[in-house]
């Protein structure tokens, strides 16, 4: 099978652990006789350095040509953040390419490796009862894409920020969390703000009416604060948990915490029409970027997810998956999730452990 994927490695440890991921993408293909070219394209900083835009026309032609977008990270350093090269930059490359490609819905897992299990920062007991949760937010409205105001008036400065959902963008990323509640464990939990927020009650309004057509599938409604709480306190309790865009990009961080590091991190976002772009949760993480210590493991599996999910190669992401957990089984790490008696490895190195792996599957 041939595919044709946009490459957008991005800013700091972006293209590091983008040529892992491309070595082990290739591997993949010379298994299972797919032929998988790789168009790469700027984006963020590095894009800003040509083209002084984050999100090129350039690069949104390569991506709307390709089946799939497999992107990086961008963002500099913090203490940089006013500079032209770097202000706004990750609201210009991700919202831009989420608004050019409508890519409503993110999918991000959070699970618990078995051999990571002890820099889970949670309690044993809780960490034995299991850990599996899919968030399923939506990205194209609420408060992030409403109206931004700031002004100043009788000398006092106001901001207004404004959150707004119809019911259709809100039947939209139901239908996709219901969908993937059964494919896991049937449960649904939704979350609102809905004694305080008339966004929230339409919220919770819609996907009621929409749970009606997955007699199959459980629902629960949770206040945004209590499930924040809930995720620390009885993560074991949720399957797949629903969010508004806002929520969702906070409990989320908050979820990927649990593994014990964000290089551990893949996710997906899509649009109507299954078109896809993976990438790893993380940040570009500039302090250490050509050192040769990230982690690229959440920008494997995020590559694991698009064979999954965009090309329908369930074999091949389950390949990727198996390697990653035997290489963990060996006790490599990197830096970020070594402890005593583990083995210390670099970026490539890793990358080359999980190839090795992939060939003798």
């Amino acid at each position: 099978m041939k595919k044709t994927i946009a490459v957008l490695a991005g800013d700091g440890i972006g293209p590091e652990v983008m040529d892992v991921t491309l070595s082990i993408l290739k591997a993949i293909a010379n298994k299972y006789d797919h032929s998988f070219e790789f168009n790469e394209a700027l984006i963020g900083g590095a894009a800003y350095d040509k083209h002084q835009n984050h999100f090129p026309e350039e690069t949104k032609n390569i991506c709307e040509k390709s089946d799939a977008i497999l992107f990086g990270s961008v963002g500099g350093p913090i203490e940089q953040m006013n500079q032209p090269k770097w202000h706004n930059c990750e609201k210009n490359s991700i919202l831009g390419l989420r608004k050019a490609f409508n890519f409503h819905a993110n999918f991000r897992p959070v699970t618990i490796f078995p051999e990571l299990a002890n820099i889970c920062p949670l309690k044993k007991e809780i960490v034995d009862q299991g850990i599996d949760i899919l968030f399923v937010r939506e990205l194209v409205g609420g408060i992030y894409f409403g109206e931004h105001k700031t002004k100043e008036q009788d000398g006092v400065r106001y901001a207004s920020d404004t959150m707004e959902y119809n019911e259709d963008q809100i039947k939209a990323i139901a239908h996709a969390a219901f969908q993937a509640a059964q494919k896991r464990k049937n449960q649904v939990t939704s979350v609102d703000k809905s004694n305080v927020l008339d966004c929230s009650r339409l919220w919770k309004q819609v996907v009621t009416e929409v749970s009606e057509k997955y007699p199959d599938v459980s629902l629960k409604h949770i206040l945004v604060d209590n499930c924040a709480m809930q995720i620390i306190k009885n993560p074991s309790q949720f399957d797949v948990i629903l969010c508004p865009n806002m929520f969702g990009d906070i409990l989320s961080d908050a979820g990927a915490v649990l593994p014990g590091s964000l290089g551990l991190m893949p996710s997906a976002s899509m649009n109507n029409q299954e078109f896809m772009m993976v990438e790893p949760a993380g940040g570009s993480a500039p302090d250490i970027a050509n050192k040769d210590i990230a982690n690229p493991i959440a920008q494997i599996l995020s590559a694991a997810m698009m064979l999954r999910y965009a090309f329908k190669m369930p074999s091949e992401a389950r390949d990727i998956e198996k390697a990653v957990d035997t290489v963990l089984s060996k006790n490599y790490r990197t830096g970020d999730i070594w402890s005593d008696g583990n083995i210390k490895v670099g970026t490539k190195k890793l990358g080359d452990l999980v190839c090795s792996e992939i060939t003798t599957l």
